[in-house]
């Protein structure tokens, strides 16, 4: 029997959940196995992978298949490596002391990578959230142009009333003015007459 670890899908559409698994190769994806070894959260940012290192480890060393995707999980937390390391020991290149120095010092430069990482997205959503805030500080600021704009018919209707206002206060001097000339050429003519009739009279 050809022993497999691979993954099995849990959770709900959309938000897809694994464990990590060994089991018999002729099994279905999701029917029985053998150990559960972990699980794995690709939805997360960065993925969550939990393992039992030893655990698997041992299945590894057991000569244990592995899927594509099992395998990329098992390298990235050191699982691989650490085998790798192990069959030094075996050949006579390491001593397990060694093994646990590069190991050890392997696992510093991965977390340092991932905290890294971790970094990384906090400024980057830190930077996103300043962003959205000058978006919506500029959008707020072409609301208040737009009304403005709609405001400024009802300032042009005020200067028109007022500017009507002044037309009617001209006009009525205008007229008064006329009324004025009106009755001064009257009583230029009215005197020029009297004169007129006592001409007329003294020639008689």
């Amino acid at each position: 029997m050809a022993t497999r670890i691979r993954l099995q899908r849990h959770g709900k559409k959309g938000k897809p959940f694994f464990h990590l698994v060994a089991a018999d190769s002729r099994a279905k994806r999701d029917g029985k196995f053998i150990e559960k070894l972990g699980t794995y959260n690709p939805t997360a940012n960065p993925a969550i992978i939990d393992i039992n290192f030893e655990r698997t480890l041992s299945w590894v060393q057991t000569g244990a298949e592995m899927s594509d995707t099992a395998k990329a999980i098992l390298s990235y937390k050191g699982v691989l490596f650490k085998n790798h390391l192990i069959k030094g020991v075996a050949k006579g290149a390491l001593t397990m002391e060694q093994v646990e120095e590069k190991f050890n010092a392997w696992l510093a430069s991965k977390d340092a990578k991932i905290e890294g990482k971790k970094d990384g997205l906090v400024k980057n959503a830190e930077q996103e959230r300043v962003a959205r805030l000058k978006a919506e500080e500029a959008a707020n600021a072409a609301k208040a142009a737009e009304l403005a704009i709609k405001n400024a018919p009802v300032v042009e209707e005020v200067v028109e009333e007022e500017v009507t206002e002044e037309t009617i206060v001209t006009e009525t001097e205008a007229e008064e003015v006329v009324a004025e000339a009106t009755a001064t050429e009257a009583a230029a003519t009215d005197d020029t007459t009297n004169e007129e009739a006592q001409e007329e009279s003294a020639a008689e």
